[in-house]
């Protein structure tokens, strides 16, 4: 993680890196609980008497809620500023997981869990801290942005056991109360003392790096796109979207559904749950290898491995009948899991510049959640309707071969490109 050593009289460390820490651990926290959901899945449909289609229509609406919350999170980050933007959310996710363990009723639980605490932890996510990253690297800025990926990795890896755990000794109300005390007293600290929004001059240039040393590096923004507006009209924005409309549909699904999937196929809870949460895991140093690749070759190859052996993964995952080939499907799914919203965030900020990034990557990330409410419907729809997992995992599998076909289009852009100077619109 720890930048090229600088030379004589530099500063021997960045800022930014501990901005970049902070990030990743609300990140951990705001992920874990919104990708998490696998393990609260079961406990809250018995407990609460919901069938899964009506438990997963909640959570899809929910998705979407959070997904149209991004652009207000980006929009307000850069009008208000992102500390304020973070307490909020804060403040929101607890109130909201605070309601969510006393409530009953479908509406009173679908208005906590599925409205508020998806505006809150909107609020707390990666939209609101891209821009900010994005703002103090420009040198480095694929690998702080990988490295913020790690947190959601991170939040699967270790929350989803966590939660397992916690939800077979205490129930699913006492492990979500629980997660609400432990995010209050982390985040707000986290925010006051650490989160900047503005960089030194300069970001995280060497001595004697300016513009056109940037540019040769290809971390210019291209030509072609002044406003939102103007940028929504461009086709890269929209190979974007349709990326990470397959990244939302594929995550959100196995989030949801993975552990009940898994389960329906023989496995035992902590089983399934150790199987989800190692591809959290192996993604913690993936997406950080990932990163210094990003950062020296065209994003968009790194953006279409990604979801080329995910889309493989996706497959292989169902299948499997024993532990150790779920054990060998996650690790190898794992390498590739985390990276392609980092690589998305990264491929806004080089076309359209850090002015738009926080705005622009909220709208697209909407397509993120549009694609997980679909998924977060239909995966519970599907089995309860066909008696199988297969079509809603092999519809994941699917749309991520055809992510990786449209992100092969996306213009060449990084470090090591030749087509750095491409405008944004051809």
């Amino acid at each position: 993680m720890a930048p090229t050593s600088p030379p004589a009289g530099a500063p021997r460390w960045y800022f930014g890196w501990n901005i970049v820490a902070a990030a990743t651990v609300l990140t951990l926290l705001t992920v874990g609980m919104r990708m998490g959901i696998g393990p609260f899945f079961l406990p809250m449909a018995q407990d609460l008497g919901f069938s899964r289609s009506l438990l997963s229509a909640m959570i899809a609406v929910g998705m979407l809620l959070y997904g149209l919350g991004l652009p207000l999170a980006g929009h307000l980050a850069a009008v208000r500023g992102t500390r304020f933007v973070l307490l909020l959310g804060t403040a929101v996710t607890v109130a909201s997981l605070a309601w969510t363990v006393v409530t009953r009723e479908p509406v009173s639980f679908f208005l906590a869990f599925g409205v508020c605490a998806s505006l809150g932890l909107a609020f707390t996510s990666q939209v609101a801290l891209t821009p900010v990253l994005s703002r103090w690297f420009v040198r480095r800025r694929g690998t702080a942005l990988f490295f913020l990926s790690t947190g959601s990795m991170a939040g699967i890896a270790v929350l989803t056991p966590v939660f397992a755990h916690a939800i077979a000794h205490v129930g699913w109300r006492a492990t979500m109360l629980g997660f609400a005390v432990v995010f209050l007293v982390v985040a707000v600290p986290t925010i006051l003392l650490v989160i900047r929004d503005e960089p030194p001059p300069g970001a995280d240039r060497l001595p004697g790096e300016g513009g056109a040393a940037a540019s040769k590096a290809g971390l210019q923004p291209l030509a072609g796109a002044g406003s939102a507006a103007e940028a929504m009209l461009t086709p890269v924005f929209w190979q974007i979207c349709f990326g990470l409309f397959a990244c939302g549909y594929s995550m959100n699904l196995l989030g949801t559904h993975g552990m009940p999937m898994l389960m329906d196929h023989g496995f035992d809870g902590p089983t399934s749950a150790a199987g989800i949460g190692l591809i959290g895991a192996v993604a913690i140093v993936g997406s950080l290898v990932l990163g210094r690749i990003s950062d020296t070759v065209p994003r968009r190859n790194v953006l279409a491995a990604i979801y080329l052996v995910r889309g493989i993964g996706f497959l292989c995952l169902v299948a499997v009948t024993s532990p150790w080939a779920l054990y060998t499907t996650s690790v190898i799914g794992g390498l590739v899991w985390a990276g392609s919203i980092a690589a998305s965030s990264a491929i806004l900020a080089d076309v359209y510049g850090v002015r738009l990034v926080g705005l622009l990557y909220g709208l697209a990330y909407v397509a993120h959640q549009v694609g997980g409410m679909i998924s977060s419907w239909a995966g519970g729809w599907a089995y309860e309707h066909l008696g199988t997992h297969w079509p809603a995992f092999g519809s994941a599998a699917l749309l991520l071969v055809a992510a990786a076909v449209v992100s092969m289009r996306l213009p060449a852009y990084g470090a090591g490109s030749s087509q750095a100077r491409a405008v944004a619109g051809a």
